[in-house]
């Protein structure tokens, strides 16, 4: 098998390593195959590639798009390394509220799978860090939704002190205040 699938704290959020085979030219893996998420339980189709490309402090999140457009995630560090979080926004959840991060990276080629109902987001750790990720829905704009980032009823410990942050990630609503999932 190609890949490990490991359930986190958070059930649904997945940590998937796969199998790297390196000689001399380098390295290869598989960075997903169909049939394999779907025997673990990740069946959702995905529809939309989606890159970034940041530097060292840079933090993107937490965000989030409402129904009918929700997004599950499938993520990845291309090229240095990042700090990547989901936070569970389902009020009906036993883990509302709760969050897991993880670092993902060029070295390890980790990658996490993060369902609809959860907010995304990461900060770059290297000086250049490239993401990939692969979503379940279109970006829609109007189902567009964004979390406080150092919201403390959430308490993400991010690694960077020295945040950079979008003009809109820097008005995001707290927990409390935002539009959410039941």
């Amino acid at each position: 098998m190609p890949f490990i699938f490991e359930k986190t704290e958070l059930s649904e959020v997945i940590i998937i390593k796969p199998s790297i085979f390196k000689d001399q030219r380098g390295t290869f893996f598989e960075s997903y195959k169909h049939s394999e998420f779907a025997d673990n339980g990740i069946t959702q189709n995905f529809v939309q590639d989606n890159c970034s490309k940041s530097t060292k402090g840079v933090l993107r999140g937490l965000h989030y798009q409402v129904e009918p457009f929700t997004q599950g995630k499938l993520v990845r560090c291309i090229c240095g390394s990042v700090f990547d979080v989901a936070v569970d926004i389902r009020k009906s959840s036993a883990t509302f509220g709760k969050w897991v991060g993880y670092t993902l990276s060029e070295e390890n080629n980790n990658m996490l799978y993060i369902p609809p109902g959860f907010a995304h987001g990461f900060q770059a750790l290297t000086d250049i860090a490239e993401v990939a990720y692969k979503v379940t829905a279109e970006y829609n704009a109007e189902s567009e939704r964004s979390l406080k980032w150092n919201d403390p009823e959430i308490g993400i410990n991010w690694p960077v002190q020295e945040v950079l942050l979008s003009e809109k990630d820097k008005i995001a609503p707290a927990l409390g205040e935002a539009i959410l999932f039941e």
